[in-house]
């Protein structure tokens, strides 16, 4: 939501609040003993607005806004929040009395017993009915801080539909590459007249990879551990290249249980490995770990690659751009993406904070 229609949301609120005050006070002042002193009323009228209607709704207004509704009411803590929200009114009215008692004149103050210095009798009085208004004017502040955040949720979540559509049309033109595809094919289709089992096997790695971009790649959320049978089985496909075993180094460790994480987080960095990665003989050429942890799960991927401009490959595959927007847009500030290189070295490391 734009700045500054949250600020005439604020300004329209203020604006209905005043003019309600002015009309309750107006009304006040013809019945009381103030209609016989017309010289003084504007006065007394504006003093007692001030300290007795709106700084405590102010007060309150705010500290709900701002500090009850994302630490305890967002949060789910109900129970926290009506106990709490009592209290910020209860404070907000007691400085308000004092400050109406003290620093204005106290024989101005608006109280049951007609005024005067007598009306501290009725200060509990006061106090309630102020801490009353703040409350009031506090759960406006909550009703309007929940509006903007459910906008702005409407917001994020179509931003991020978009950008989940994008990343997967990338995700489709990058690894449903034709030249990987036909590759890959092709490799399969020599191994069949040298070893049919292991090029049926690869044949199915294709066939599932295929599947889970297509099918399994929908919800938000997957199971960790789909993640990483879909990674193994693509390093698989991509070691058919070359017949260096010591190719690629992948690992996890922890325990990766019922854990759950955005799906194909981790593969646009795998490939963009596999995809500048020149030369295929060199032992553990990439470098794949995945640590899943009680609190995080961190991913680092490292590739060795020739820094000689005329052994340099296009660029090609995902955008470290789009991938980062991404992740932006999934794990807004409950993730950590350092991207490092070297002349000889590519490294990227990940962690996505758990929740």
């Amino acid at each position: 939501m734009k700045k500054s229609f949250i600020v005439l949301l604020h300004i329209g609120f203020w604006a209905c609040y005043f003019i309600l005050i002015v009309i309750v006070l107006s009304v006040y002042f013809r019945s009381s003993l103030y209609a016989t002193a017309p010289g003084s009323r504007m006065m007394i009228a504006f003093k007692n607005i001030l300290l007795f209607a709106f700084f405590p709704s102010l007060l309150s207004f705010y500290v709900y806004y701002f500090l009850l509704f994302p630490k305890y009411l967002q949060q789910k803590k109900y129970f926290s929040s009506i106990i709490v929200g009592i209290l910020i009114s209860a404070c907000a009215a007691v400085i308000a009395y004092i400050l109406h008692r003290y620093l204005i004149e106290s024989g101005y103050v608006i109280d049951m017993d007609q005024g005067g210095k007598n009306g501290r009798s009725t200060a509990p009085k006061v106090i309630m009915v102020m801490t009353i208004i703040g409350s009031i004017c506090g759960m406006v502040a909550l009703v309007i801080k929940g509006f903007i955040t459910w906008f702005n949720e409407i917001k994020l979540k179509e931003a991020l539909k978009e950008k989940t559509y994008e990343m997967e049309m990338a995700l489709i033109k990058s690894q449903l590459d034709p030249h990987l595809l036909f590759n890959t094919i092709n490799n399969i289709d020599a191994l069949i007249l040298k070893d049919p089992v292991i090029a049926s096997e690869y044949l199915n790695k294709l066939s599932d990879i295929m599947r889970f971009m297509l099918y399994e790649t929908k919800p938000d959320q997957i199971m960790l551990s789909k993640e990483i049978e879909y990674i193994e089985k693509y390093i698989e496909l991509q070691k058919i290249r070359t017949a260096n075993k010591d190719y690629v180094h992948f690992t996890i460790t922890g325990n990766v249980g019922s854990k759950k994480i955005a799906p194909m987080v981790f593969i646009p960095f795998i490939e963009n490995a596999f995809k500048h990665t020149n030369n295929k003989k060199l032992e553990n050429a990439i470098t794949i770990d995945i640590c899943v942890k009680a609190q995080n799960i961190e991913f680092r991927c490292e590739n060795k690659f020739d820094s000689k401009p005329s052994a340099r490959q296009p660029d090609s595959g995902l955008g470290n751009e789009l991938i980062q927007k991404r992740l932006k847009l999934i794990y807004p500030e409950k993730h950590t993406l350092k991207v490092n290189k070297t002349d000889d070295l590519y490294s990227v490391n990940l962690t996505i904070i758990n929740g």
